[in-house]
Order: C-alpha cells, then sequence, then structure tokens
C-alpha cells in the first residue's frame, strides 16, 4: 500500500472526530502532521486538543507540530502555514475538514451562526489553500504529489437538501465549489483537489450533539472509515482531482468490501444515512 511517509500535512479541525482520526492514520505512515484548530484547552463537554492530538500523533510514529488556529482568522492562518512549512520544510498535502453546523430552517438561524458557518466552511477552505498554495505548487516541483482534500458533500440541487436548512447546505456546498474549481484550475500545476463525504453519520461531537444524540450515534460508524478512505485519496497520484468520493465507495476500490469493523454498535446492519446522499 503508497505510504504518507515524511510527507507534511496541514490538517484543519483536528483536535477530535474526523480531523483527529486521518491525522492519526498519516501518523502511522511517519508523517508529519500540522494539527490546526481552537482547542487548545479541554472542553467541558467535548475531548481532544491539539495538544493530546499531536502527543498521540507522535505516539503513533509521526511528527506534530500543534497550532492554535481560528480558521475565520486569515492572518493567523497564513502565519500557521508558514510554521508548518519552516518546520516541516514544506507542506505536501492540506485538509479542510474544520467546519460549523446548525440544521435550521431560515427563520430559526440567526445571522450570527450564518455568518460562523460560511465563514468556517466556506470562506476558511478558501483561505487555507490559498495560504498554502506556493507550498502546494513548491511540492509538485519536487515531485511530491501534493493534494487539496476537503470533507464537504457531492454537488446535487436536488431542492430537499436546501429546504430545511438552506444556510447550512450552501456552507457545505460552497466548500465541495471549492473543489470543482480547483480540479479544474490546479491540474496544470500538478496538485490534486478532491472531495470525501461518508455514506452514513459517523460518530462524532456533531452528531451527538447536532443531529440525534446517542440514538443515532449508535446507528453511526466510527471516524476511522474516513480517516482510511482519506488515506487512499491521499496516496494516489495528483492526477486524481476533482472527484467526490464516498467513504465506502473508495475502500471498495482500494479492495476493502468488509466494513465491520467500522460500525459503533458492533454487528450492526443498518445505519443512518448522511446528509446530501
Amino acid at each position: 500500500m503508497a505510504s504518507l511517509s515524511g510527507k507534511t500535512i496541514f490538517l484543519t479541525g483536528g483536535s477530535r472526530g474526523i480531523g483527529r482520526a486521518i491525522a492519526l492514520r498519516a501518523a502511522r505512515d511517519g508523517a508529519h502532521v500540522a494539527i490546526a484548530a481552537k482547542t487548545a484547552e479541554p472542553h467541558p463537554k467535548l475531548p481532544g486538543t491539539i495538544h493530546t492530538v499531536a502527543e498521540e500523533i507522535e505516539a503513533a510514529g509521526g511528527h506534530a507540530l500543534a497550532l492554535q488556529v481560528d480558521a475565520r482568522d486569515e492572518d493567523r492562518v497564513a502565519e500557521a502555514v508558514a510554521e508548518t512549512a519552516e518546520r516541516f520544510g514544506g507542506i505536501d498535502i492540506v485538509v479542510n475538514n474544520a467546519s460549523a453546523i446548525l440544521l435550521a430552517d431560515t427563520e430559526n438561524t440567526p445571522m450570527k451562526r450564518f455568518d460562523l458557518m460560511q465563514q468556517v466552511n466556506t470562506r476558511a477552505t478558501f483561505c487555507t489553500t490559498q495560504a498554502a498554495l506556493p507550498h502546494l505548487k513548491a511540492s509538485a516541483k519536487a515531485g511530491r504529489n501534493p493534494h487539496v482534500l476537503v470533507l464537504s458533500p457531492p454537488l446535487n440541487l436536488d431542492p430537499k437538501w436546501f429546504g430545511p436548512h438552506v444556510a447550512y447546505t450552501i456552507s457545505k456546498y460552497g466548500m465541495s465549489m471549492c473543489v470543482l474549481g480547483w480540479g479544474e484550475e490546479f491540474q496544470d500545476d500538478g496538485i490534486a483537489a478532491n472531495a470525501l463525504w461518508p455514506r452514513t453519520t459517523i460518530a462524532t461531537a456533531a452528531v451527538k450533539y447536532a443531529l440525534g444524540g446517542d440514538a443515532m450515534m449508535n446507528m453511526s460508524r466510527t471516524p476511522e472509515i474516513m480517516a482510511d478512505a482519506a488515506h487512499w485519496v491521499l496516496t494516489q497520484p495528483s492526477t486524481t482531482t476533482g472527484h467526490f468520493f464516498i467513504d465506502d465507495e473508495v475502500l471498495a476500490r482500494a479492495g476493502k468490501t468488509d466494513l465491520s469493523e467500522y460500525a459503533v454498535t458492533p454487528g450492526a446492519t443498518e445505519f443512518m444515512p448522511d446528509l446530501f446522499l
């Protein structure tokens, strides 16, 4: 299997959940991983900080850099990207994982939350990738197979994905439209840009607190399915670009069809479908 050994990854929102799982999967290959997230101090309800994940990365065999970053702050994002490149000698991969969610209709979406979702989802994805782009171009020239991976859904203009939570959908589709554009824009530079989305809900804090509590968690898969799928995507040639990948389809391409290990509830055969699929 292809490896991420020696590659440098700049990952947003990696203090818990899917981001943490992607970081640890890369660390097992010996990757350098910069964890750029807001949580530097323990949260009363949510596990994990940039420092605890950095320790886990080191223990797994990787090299870590913990960076406290609000992805809405373009100056801090630029500083963090520069710190990562200086520490590890460049950047080969950007994983845009940071995201904000509120599943509410128009009447019940405060403008403060509307702005938060646009800023953390679409704007931060664009900002982070823009800041890292010179390093990704340098990686391409050095033959290091650079990638941008965005955790966002395939584009689908069916109104059913907009009616219940139009603000959130706009923000996530904004991320996906970045992928659509970058797949075209970056191909001559030798940089891949792809999206990845789960078939089922994933057992994360967002699912527990924003979607359906423990009942939905028990009908979910673990973040490791997304980590293994992301690993496959990030080890493909950078000519594999502009795709909207789904986790189970990716693993099938990799020859893995038995997904039972990812079930939160052992032996489960029915799972909650994720949004947008």
